[in-house]
Order: structure tokens, then sequence, then C-alpha cells
């Protein structure tokens, strides 16, 4: 006796599944510029790795007889696959059946938490959501006959996640709801420009609650929610880059907070000397000049990997490699605001130290902070609880961190570059200065009495301003063993390389789950 005809019957609605919600409803997909979710998995992961759990789950409909006539599918395809070799949980919203809203079944394949999440947990393995779904329809009360109260089915194993795994997230549609909210619960996440919003809830909603009629890509497009709020954190042009930014990513994550992150075979000389860092730095302290281009000097060539890079940009954060190891970089940038700590780099740098934290990152600081923004509008926008909040989290940090001044290292902004809690590495470049406040604000406040008795009160500030800029010297500071070594610019790399390379087997001392202490400012 064979089963041949119940084998044939999961052959059928294998075929269901594959169908997704019809013919009409993908070609409108593909209308909008949009993959499918199927499509979108097979141009993420490694070609055949994708093995799919839950494929038969949808809403089956039967005939008088009891037997099956077809099977619409679950708004929702997940599974494991492998990117780069190595694991993942993936899954995401099917926009062609009922435009990606959560299945009301008893069990979740994922969306609004589910059975991918606990497969990434389980199996301590990344997670990536592909996110084109408004989660929740007010037509499931219909269903039930009753309302479902907030966090039965709620964000536990989200959160519980961020602590284990690398969690990504690609919002690849409208996104709104439950969906939404775990695009926010990621380590790392990307949106499309032009056809991908995110948002609380969408302009019928707004329109309904607040009387205002917007369009959704001006309430949640990329302009807004990655630009201006730093909702998600970087947007690009296709669907085709959003899965290569998560590749790399992922290249610089270990599986999990139980391994360390993979080193690379380095393509680069862990001696090269760039004599184009002896000049980049101007003699003229408030000159402007390229942090990015002397990031790129320093770290192994092509392994950048900015974070955010159109939010907070007077602060640059990336991955990148030294020596083929992973490494995170902190660098000020003087061409937005001089540098100065905003309310936006803070939380920018913030989510940053906290990501190098987890995942076992040594951190390399490049510093050129001439403090706080200040003014009326800094101060209504809480850049002093914010910065503080940077400098309450430098204070947790548990990874090897190296702080090297290129320029300026002020007041508080520059305490969020140090850690105290291990080596406490400083260096300097010839061209590092710091101190509470810069030279010629300290003056004027300091010595306000002497200046104004004084017969030319202009020459005298610039005389009190010459003998404190000498004392101000990182030679000074260097004969007092203050900064640990001052070194010719073109030495960072191998210096660097020395420091990252001597971290390895620190790291892999304490590798697990990073508690976190203490109620933040």
């Amino acid at each position: 006796m064979s089963w041949q005809a119940e084998v044939d019957e999961i052959a059928r609605r294998r075929a269901w599944a594959l169908e997704m919600g019809g013919r009409e409803a993908v070609a409108r997909h593909h209308e909008r510029g949009r993959l499918t979710v199927r499509e979108r998995i097979d141009q993420l992961c490694d070609t055949g790795s994708f093995r799919e759990v839950g494929q038969l789950t949808g809403a089956g409909k039967y005939d008088a007889e009891g037997r099956i006539e077809q099977v619409t599918p679950a708004p929702y395809v997940m599974g494991m696959a492998q990117i780069g070799g190595h694991p993942v949980a993936v899954g995401g919203e099917d926009f062609t059946v009922r435009g990606g809203t959560s299945w009301g079944g008893a069990r979740r394949k994922g969306g609004q938490g589910g059975f991918v999440e606990d497969l990434a947990h389980e199996f301590r393995m990344p997670l990536v959501n592909l996110i084109d779904g408004a989660g929740g329809t007010v037509t499931s009360m219909r269903r039930r006959g009753y309302s479902v109260f907030p966090g039965v089915d709620g964000f536990e194993r989200s959160v519980a996640l961020l602590g284990e795994v690398p969690v990504v997230s690609a919002v690849l549609g409208t996104a709104a709801g439950g969906p939404a909210g775990r695009a926010i619960l990621s380590h790392f996440s990307v949106m499309v420009r032009g056809s991908s919003q995110i948002f609380a809830a969408g302009p019928p909603v707004v329109k309904r609650s607040l009387g205002q009629e917007i369009d959704k890509d001006d309430l949640g497009g990329a302009g807004v929610t990655v630009d201006t709020a730093g909702t998600i954190h970087n947007s690009v042009d296709s669907e085709a880059e959003a899965f290569e930014q998560i590749r790399r990513f992922l290249s610089f994550m270990p599986r999990n907070v139980w391994h360390m992150p993979l080193r690379q075979a380095p393509g680069d000389d862990a001696d090269r000397r760039e004599e184009g860092l002896l000049s980049i730095v101007p003699r003229k302290r408030t000159q402007a000049y390229n942090m990015r281009r002397l990031v790129e000097m320093v770290v192994d060539r092509d392994s950048m990997f900015e974070i955010q890079p159109t939010y907070g940009k007077s602060v640059i954060t990336a991955l990148a490699r030294l020596d083929g190891y992973v490494v995170g970089i902190v660098a000020n940038n003087p061409m937005h605001l001089g540098g100065a700590m905003d309310v936006k780099s803070a939380r920018k740098q913030i989510h940053f130290m906290e990501l190098c934290d987890t995942f076992h990152i040594p951190l390399v600081f490049l510093v050129d902070v001439p403090g706080f923004m200040i003014g009326l509008e800094a101060e209504k926008a809480a850049t002093l609880r914010e910065g503080m909040r940077a400098v309450y989290v430098a204070g947790q940090l548990t990874v090897p961190t190296a702080t090297l001044v290129v320029r300026k290292c002020y007041g508080m902004a520059g305490m969020a570059t140090c850690n105290k809690n291990g080596f406490d590495l400083k260096l300097a470049w010839p061209s590092g200065e710091w101190g509470s406040l810069p030279v010629e604000g300290g003056v004027a406040a300091a010595f306000r009495r002497e200046i104004e008795a004084a017969a030319d009160p202009k020459q005298r500030e610039r005389e009190l301003e010459d003998e404190l800029r000498q004392l101000a010297s990182p030679f000074r500071t260097a004969e007092a063993f203050a900064v640990e070594d001052v070194i010719d610019p073109r030495e960072t790399r191998p210096v660097l390389i020395d420091f990252v390379r001597l971290c390895q087997d620190r790291l892999a001392t304490s590798l697990g789950p990073k508690p976190r202490f203490g109620v933040g400012p």
C-alpha cells in the first residue's frame, strides 16, 4: 500500500503556496516596481539554501464532501537559509495576499512575532525581516468576536533577540503596526527610496484622527524616516541594493553573542602608511576637512560600511576592518556643525556604541569634537540630555576602545569618546588639542574682569590665549603621560592594527549577552 495520493496532495498544496495571491495580484505587485517575497528571499540568500517552514499554512476551501478545492496561503513566507555561507532565519510578508496583513491563526509564522523569531532564538542565528505589510486589521475582530488586548502577541521575543543575535530589517513596501515596530527593533534597518514607507499609522488613520491629508511618502518616506528622524538607518534606490547592504552588514556580525566576529583574509598591507594623512588636517583650526577620506585611508581598503550616513551628520559611524578584523569607527565630522555633538548625532553614536558592545566589536574613536552643540535650539532639542546619554553609554562599554584625537576633544562630548572601564588607550596626532573647553571661549569666561580692565582688552585677550595655547600643546600632555602617545599621522593604521590584534584574546574571554545596569539619563 502506498501513500502516493497524500504525497500528491502535498505537491498540490505546495503549488498553491507558490502561486501566492494569484497571477493578477503578482502582476500588480510587479507593476509597482516591487519583487514578491519569494523573489526577495531568492535574491538575498545563497542560491538553493532556503528551506521553507510552514509552506502549507493558509485558509483551505473544501467542497461538500470535504475535498480540498483551493488553499489561500498565509500572507507570510519564512524559513531557514544561508547568507554568505552562514545560517539565518528569514521571513517576510506576502503583499499579494491581503496586502500582507497578519494571518489570524492561533500560531503565527512571523510578522507579528511568531515562529521565525523562535527559530532565530532557539538556534542562535541572525534574523532577517523583509517587511511589506501593515500588521493587524480590524476585520480580525469580526472573525474572533472580540478584540485582542495589546501585548498578547507582543514584542517580548523581538526585544530578547536584540541581546542574542543580529537582527536586520528591510522595509520594502508600506509598513505600519507590528511590522513597523519590528523594523525599529533591529540592529540595522534599510528602506528603498520612493517605493517604501514606514509609520505608526498611515494617511487614512491620520486623516480620521487629525484631519490632516498627507501623502504616504511625505508621511513616512525615506526623507522623513531616514534623513530627518533616523527611524530607519539607511536608504537605497533599489531592492537589490537593500539586499547588498544586508549582506554587508551581516558580514561584520558574529552569528550570535556567544561567538566572535569572523576575521576575513586581509587584502591590504598592515604596515601601509598613507602620506596623505600628514596634511589632511589644516593648520587653520576652524577649517573643515574630509573625515570620511581620513577613515578610508586608515581602514582596510573598501571595507568601510557606514551606518546612518544621512542622519546625525556631525558624527560618522561605520563598521570596517583593520587587518581583516572587524572594528567599529566613531569619527566626528568637521564638515557638519564643526563636528559638534547635536541631539541627532548623540542618538546615532549611542546606538552604534551599544551595537558594537553587544557583538564584541572593538571601537576606534577618531576625535574632532568641539563639544555639545550650543544655543537656544540645541537646548530645546534636549542636546545636553542626549549628549549625557552618550557619555553614560560610553561609560558602560565593555569592549576595548582606542581614542585617537585628530584635532579637538573638548568638554563632556569628549568624554563620550573614552572608555574608563578598560585599557583606555588615548592617542593623539600633533594637531590634537583638548580640555574642558576651547582656549578662546575659556579665556573670555575665566579672565573676563582682567580683560575688561586692560588698556587694550583685545590685545590682553590674545596674550592670554597665546599663553594657554602653549600649555595646551599635546606634547606637554605627553610629557606628563596624561595621553599615552602622540604619533605621526602616517603611523595610524599600523598602530591601530596592533591594538586590534591585541584585543582578540581579551574579547574571546567575555562572550555572551551583555548586562545593562542603571537608569540612563
